[in-house]
């Protein structure tokens, strides 16, 4: 297996594109920022906090608004008898479609339940059993053994931050709360020297400002804004992605978005975050049936309704167009009302709020957008390919994932990896203390020079969001990947060029910087790299389903994408193209040499 800890980087990692915003106003200093308060940037947090680094979390709501605590199932772990983290590495590698890093993989799972045991400890209370007090445990698609622990039932990532962020303030730590990120600093050396940020409203710091650190960890969650209707919160514009690629971060896997299922069917026209109903419910025995109540998923796959999410999201958009419905029904009526409220409270008091009594009536579901499988890739301690950033979490790719991810692995790929990370921050902290090297800029740091990218207007972010979801949601194909491309391509010439809306002849005062205009600007970035890797891949696999190209290609596409941004020549800076490669294998190479260390 190739060493992906010492060979060399794959090129130059800085293409100078930033965004269009006010220098900074104000500056603190620390040893690590992490940009992010969901699992996975609180855990990172804690640890380098832990080793006696200044810590910064800085995060773009309140503390507890993190993607987190919208994750209902739980958290996947062998925690259970009879159950072992091999059990564990096979099923996520068939979930993964043939492309999960196994190394990458290994780790997460045996690394997982000691991890668990250690979120317990930090005060993380998940349901147990009344009669023995051992955790309880439930299933989710694609799992064979029951290896899910849950809290208040369907609360599980409610319960994980709460405990999280109690840990956080308890610490002590430095937080800046209503923060977006903005890009990355660098030092004179062009390594990592921190962020620059914009605080949204009252608080002890506004407008636009910096901090510097030596060590930036990205944990800002997923990219499901991307699409028109999604169950990520409305925080989730791939600031993270985006920020990366500015940097000259290299990605991997941005063509495979999981869409979720079984997600509350609300119409046509519903957009933004949809209320998600969790793959526990079926892992409880619910059945996916259509209107005239027949179970589809028997036959389809040997775990029925707990196949992996990418088969069952593919078979209810089978029936869907079998039978011109615009969604199909989860019937969980036998639970009868003591188990809905019991095990499944958050999920019955959404269904009612909409007018849906699960208790006496089937829930109509439909797939939405809902977790990215790709992201910034990094390596087995979250070091990505620029010198000083680190990514965990769902920004992050490590490889664990592969084309499709398995249910449940989410919130424990947060933990283990933040964990991982942190360590090796301290590392290399420890390093340079030893030594007596400056781990400060010997000059004030600042964005990286070079093209400005055009802020684009926030009116047409429910344009772009309209185009991936048409041209790449669950179904993709040559033609319609094409037709996205062009169209996201002309929302990018118009903000250049200063003009109106794509294609109307209309003149516009450009984009100012701002808040939304900022957002729509990453989501308008992710979403045309997104869409270029979808239409490299000429391949069926896990979550990337081509309707043009059904069938799985191991020989030319069991390989990752890899993606970088490259700035347009002088005559056209705002050109932004594309630098891709594909890897020798499912194993990523090293992002680039480890640091030296004593």
């Amino acid at each position: 297996m190739t060493d992906r800890h010492h060979l060399a980087p794959q090129g130059p990692t800085a293409p100078g594109i930033r965004l269009d915003a006010p220098p900074p106003g104000w500056a603190i200093a620390a040893d690590v920022v992490v940009v992010g308060s969901g699992v996975a940037g609180l855990t990172a947090a804690l640890r380098c906090a832990a080793a006696g680094l200044t810590t910064v979390v800085v995060t773009k709501a309140r503390l507890d608004d993190g993607s987190t605590r919208w994750a209902q199932g739980g958290i996947a772990a062998a925690l259970g008898e009879g159950d072992t983290p091999e059990q564990h590495l096979a099923d996520t590698l068939v979930a993964g479609a043939g492309l999960c890093d196994e190394e990458a993989v290994r780790l997460l799972v045996t690394e997982g339940p000691d991890a668990v045991r250690r979120l317990i400890d930090a005060g993380a209370r998940f349901d147990t059993s009344a009669a023995t007090g051992e955790i309880e445990l439930t299933r989710e698609g694609g799992h064979h053994r029951r290896r899910i622990a849950h809290a208040g039932g369907d609360a599980t990532g409610a319960e994980i931050s709460r405990a999280l962020v109690e840990a956080v303030r308890a610490a002590g730590l430095r937080t800046i709360e209503n923060a977006l990120v903005l890009d990355l600093l660098r030092d004179a050396e062009g390594r990592t020297a921190g962020v620059t940020l914009h605080v949204m409203g009252e608080g002890q710091h506004d407008g636009v400002g910096a901090v510097h650190a030596p060590a930036v960890v990205l944990a800002t969650g997923g990219m499901g804004q991307v699409f028109a209707a999604t169950t990520n919160p409305a925080v989730s514009t791939g600031d993270g992605v985006a920020l990366a690629l500015r940097a000259g971060a290299e990605v991997s896997d941005l063509e495979f978005v999981q869409f979720h299922p079984t997600v509350l069917y609300l119409g046509a026209d519903s957009e933004g975050q949809q209320p998600l109903v969790s793959e526990a419910v079926r892992g409880e025995g619910a059945h996916l049936v259509d209107a005239a109540g027949t179970r589809f998923m028997v036959g389809q796959h040997e775990l029925a309704e707990l196949a992996p999410r990418d088969i069952v999201a593919k078979a209810i958009m089978r029936r869907m167009q079998e039978q011109d419905a615009d969604h199909m029904y989860l019937d969980a009526r036998h639970f009868g009302a003591a188990m809905w409220e019991h095990r499944f409270p958050t999920i019955l008091a959404a269904c009612r709020a909409h007018g849906i009594d699960p208790v006496t009536e089937p829930v109509p579901v439909a797939p939405a957008a809902h977790y990215a499988s790709g992201g910034v890739r990094t390596d087995l301690d979250g070091r990505t390919t620029v010198p000083g950033l680190y990514a965990c979490g769902e920004v992050a790719c490590t490889g664990v994932h592969g084309a499709n991810r398995l249910a449940s692995n989410s919130l424990l790929e947060g933990l283990v990896f933040a964990e991982r990370l942190a360590a090796d921050i301290a590392n290399v902290a420890n390093t340079t203390a030893t030594t007596g090297t400056s781990r400060t800029a010997d000059v004030a740091p600042a964005p990286a020079p070079g093209a400005v990218l055009p802020l684009i207007d926030p009116a047409v972010r429910a344009d772009v969001q309209r185009i991936m979801s048409r041209g790449a949601g669950v179904l993709r194909s040559a033609e319609s990947l094409r037709a996205a491309a062009r169209a996201l391509d002309e929302v990018h010439r118009a903000a250049a060029a200063e003009g109106g809306s794509p294609g109307d002849g209309t003149a516009a005062k450009p984009a100012v910087p701002g808040v939304d205009s900022w957002e729509t600007t990453n989501l308008l970035c992710v979403a045309r790299v997104l869409t270029a890797a979808a239409l490299e891949r000429a391949e069926t696999r896990g979550c990337h389903w081509r309707e043009d190209l059904p069938d799985r290609d191991d020989l030319t596409w069991r390989r990752h994408l890899v993606f970088r941004l490259a700035p347009g020549p002088a005559a056209d800076p705002y050109r932004v193209a594309h630098r891709v490669h594909r890897t020798e294998s499912t194993t990523f190479p090293p992002t680039r040499p480890r640091e030296p260390q004593q």
